[in-house]
């Protein structure tokens, strides 16, 4: 038998005892989360510089924004790392009341800014601007989390279980669907539904749930023609590559360039006036360019690293609010990332949204960064993880 045969065991079990460890998942949260936001900076001045020197002069403009979030997002990281449960819990009541608030904003002519159709965001003063349905993410898994860890008791009953949380999920639904952002749309819903399942809500209701959502989504399709045009070009974009299906064929041409290897980091072709949106809702195609399927297998590792990790973290909580936050907080940042990489990869229609921790903008990085805070300082309160704190303190 060969060396590297018997090693093989060993490591695995080396790699499962590493697991096994009491603040395993606070590493594996964390260090996924420093890689996406390290591979994101690098992809973001990559893919944005042809344009940004373009339109600015510099090729540096749009990554030195995105490097101005990140310096926001860590201490929003590591504040949320140190807020006790009962913080969390109260911030969420605030947070949805300003969500309501700036999402009807956003949609009042002279507030709102119109681009290519899509009234989403708020300019801000420096040159910024502000994407409500991004923080309305958080505000939703928060309130949603501490409402029914408050009701705790009295889930048993389908009138509890579902008001006020799905009144107000459809309130949130609605004005982001009049942006309209169905990308945003499908992430609040997935967030409600994980929320719910770690309630114990039965199987019947989610049933029900993806009838109704099935059937309101087409009929939302059906009003507006481009929606229905990219639901039904999705499945052959090349059918009309200068037209409905421009996005998803020049994303594809940019992932099949790729290769194993990729063509080398910014020797992106595609990011020459091509690719629409190549350092925000596109950026994973031009990962699959320059870094190749190597480079786009990587971040889908580092998604499944914080998935696992998450999941471990609401499974292993005692506390009703913090397993109810961890999971929705999990099912947010997936389900995210795997509808960015699905439109991108011509799974899913183009939606537009952008892939977590890696696409261009503070509305998104900010509250992601603060949410994996959170998922951290959970993981501090798994049970092994406050036994082994609690003897390092009083072995000092």
């Amino acid at each position: 038998m060969s060396a590297a045969a018997v090693a093989g065991p060993g490591r695995r079990t080396r790699t499962l005892a590493w697991l096994d460890r009491p603040l395993a998942d606070y590493h594996l949260v964390l260090g996924s989360c420093a890689l996406l936001v390290i591979l994101g900076l690098v992809m973001v001045l990559s893919a944005s510089s042809v344009t940004s020197f373009a339109t600015s002069g510099s090729s540096f403009a749009v990554v030195k924004k995105q490097a101005l979030w990140v310096v926001i997002g860590i201490p929003a990281l590591l504040v949320a790392m140190r807020l006790p449960v009962k913080a969390y819990r109260w911030l969420g009541y605030p947070m949805l009341a300003l969500s309501v608030v700036l999402l009807v904003a956003v949609l009042v002519p002279g507030v709102g800014a119109s681009v290519n159709g899509a009234r989403r965001w708020i300019t801000l003063p420096g040159g910024f601007q502000l994407q409500p349905s991004e923080p309305t993410k958080l505000a939703l898994l928060l309130w949603g989390a501490d409402l029914l860890a408050r009701k705790d008791r009295l889930l048993g009953q389908w009138r509890h279980l579902l008001v006020p949380l799905l009144p107000i999920t459809l309130l949130l639904a609605g004005l982001v669907m009049v942006e309209p952002d169905m990308g945003t749309t499908i992430v609040l819903v997935t967030v409600t539904c994980a929320l719910l399942w770690v309630a114990g809500a039965p199987l019947a209701l989610f049933g029900g749930t993806g009838l109704a959502l099935g059937g309101g989504l087409g009929v939302l399709a059906a009003a507006a023609p481009y929606r229905l045009a990219r639901l039904t070009s999705f499945t052959d974009p090349f059918r009309d590559p200068q037209g409905s299906g421009y996005q998803a064929v020049q994303g594809l041409y940019a992932l099949s360039s790729g290769g194993w290897w990729g063509l080398g980091l910014g020797a992106s072709r595609e990011k020459w006036f091509y690719l629409p949106n190549q350092y925000t809702d596109y950026i994973y195609a031009v990962i699959g360019e320059e870094l190749g399927l190597i480079g786009a297998c990587s971040v889908l590792a580092l998604f499944a690293m914080l998935g696992y990790a998450g999941l471990r973290i609401a499974l292993r909580n005692t506390d009703p609010f913090t397993r109810l936050a961890a999971a929705g907080i999990t099912a947010w940042l997936v389900s995210q990332a795997l509808v960015n990489i699905g439109f991108v990869t011509g799974l899913l229609p183009v939606t537009g949204i952008p892939l977590p921790m890696v696409s261009f903008g503070g509305s998104s990085l900010v509250p992601t960064m603060f949410a994996v805070g959170m998922l951290a300082s959970f993981a501090r309160r798994e049970p092994d993880a406050v036994a082994l704190l609690a003897a390092r303190r009083r072995g000092r």
